[in-house]
């Protein structure tokens, strides 16, 4: 079997996940809308999902919507804010896929977007928001977490521009929700997205959390299901599937974020010691436990991924939602590094399914594979 160093691009369903997807697709199949006792088990499993979300996150259970991921969440808070208006955005560079391409989407309408600086560190100073045209600025949105470079922000600065200016503020936490606590009511956005199967859940289930009393256009329709924002018949067992592997995070969380700190700590030592010279990317202080951006000077980033994949080492050069470019990643760019340390990075994310035997040995193919190609 490959050593998956790529646990941001996905993770593996826990038994426990695959076992109450399973149990749930049989023991409440019916519709969670239909008014019969059958239905009524359902929307039962379906509701219990929702304040399980809730609890570990800091939310009303009415303020969790279930989505089919963290993609579809953060189209539906952004292009439902923006619907009918026109403004300014106001966002970091190289945002994920998801932000991206909405943002694209309501430029072509009219919205002009604002960037906020990155530091060396992939943090947005704080000072930055200072420079933001508060008086034609309509919505704002970031991550909280990056998935490429594991950097955490801190949103403080952001959100109390946007409070003070009664602007909604978007936070994509995907990479962040299961790795890191996340607590909704205390970061004081006005919606959060999330993605089941970044943390050990099943893929095709998500949620957007929506802070009650706020105002989001729906862009879809079909149906009054969760609460009108998201139409369609939801998929209970998914639903019960994200709520048992988060439920799983939160009760272990200390002991995972030990073992998975300790993992990605070796392999950094390794790598650094046996592949030197090496440029670690980002924060380091202000980062996701599981996450490493590391760049091999003198090495093509995507001719180390594929020499890898031949020695059955899972890397990536970032989001697997932007894959086949071979232009260096954004973020990078972004963070003011040269270009030709961007071009020789890859990300590296270990999990809970690493084994210190498998880092060891991750260690040595890759350390003899960049010696190989740096012809040494």
């Amino acid at each position: 079997m490959p050593i998956d160093l790529d646990h941001n691009a996905t993770t593996r369903p826990l038994p426990e996940v695959t076992e109450a997807v399973s149990r749930v697709m049989v023991e409440a199949y019916a519709n969670p809308g239909s008014r019969h006792a059958a239905g009524r088990v359902a929307r039962q499993t379906l509701e219990d999902a929702r304040d399980t979300v809730a609890e570990v996150l800091h939310a009303k259970p009415q303020e969790v919507v279930f989505t089919s991921g963290g993609t579809e969440a953060t189209n539906l808070a952004l292009l439902g804010f923006a619907a009918g208006r026109r403004g300014t955005i106001v966002l970091p560079p190289a945002e994920h896929p998801a932000t991206e391409e909405s943002v694209r989407e309501l430029e072509s309408t009219g919205w002009s977007r604002h960037t906020l600086p990155l530091g060396a560190d992939g943090r947005i100073p704080p000072t930055a928001v200072e420079d933001v045209p508060w008086a034609k600025t309509k919505l704002a949105t970031l991550l909280l977490a990056h998935n490429e470079t594991g950097v955490i922000q801190d949103i403080t600065p952001l959100v109390k521009q946007c409070t003070k200016h009664r602007i909604p503020l978007h936070v994509d936490a995907v990479q962040a929700v299961g790795k890191i606590d996340v607590d909704f009511e205390a970061l004081g956005a006005t919606t959060l997205a999330l993605g089941a199967h970044k943390f050990h859940g099943p893929r095709g289930i998500g949620a957007l959390l929506i802070r009650e009393n706020t105002r989001l256009t729906s862009t879809q329709f079909g149906g009054h299901q969760e609460s009108g924002h998201r139409p369609g018949t939801e998929c209970v067992a998914l639903a019960a599937g994200m709520a048992t592997a988060l439920r799983l995070w939160h009760d272990n969380r200390e002991q995972r974020t030990a073992r998975i700190v300790e993992l990605r700590d070796h392999l950094e030592s390794g790598l650094r010691t046996r592949c030197d010279p090496t440029v670690i990317n980002g924060s380091r202080e202000h980062c996701l436990p599981n996450t490493l951006n590391i760049a091999f000077p003198g090495i093509d980033g995507d001719a180390l991924l594929v020499a890898l994949d031949l020695e059955g080492i899972c890397v990536s050069l970032g989001s697997a939602c932007a894959s086949g470019s071979s232009e260096p990643a954004p973020v990078l760019i972004a963070m003011g590094g040269p270009r030709d340390i961007a071009l020789a990075s890859v990300r590296l994310s270990v999990g809970i399914d690493n084994t210190q035997a498998e880092i060891n040995t991750a260690i040595d193919r890759i350390a003899a594979t960049v010696t190989r190609l740096r012809g040494k």
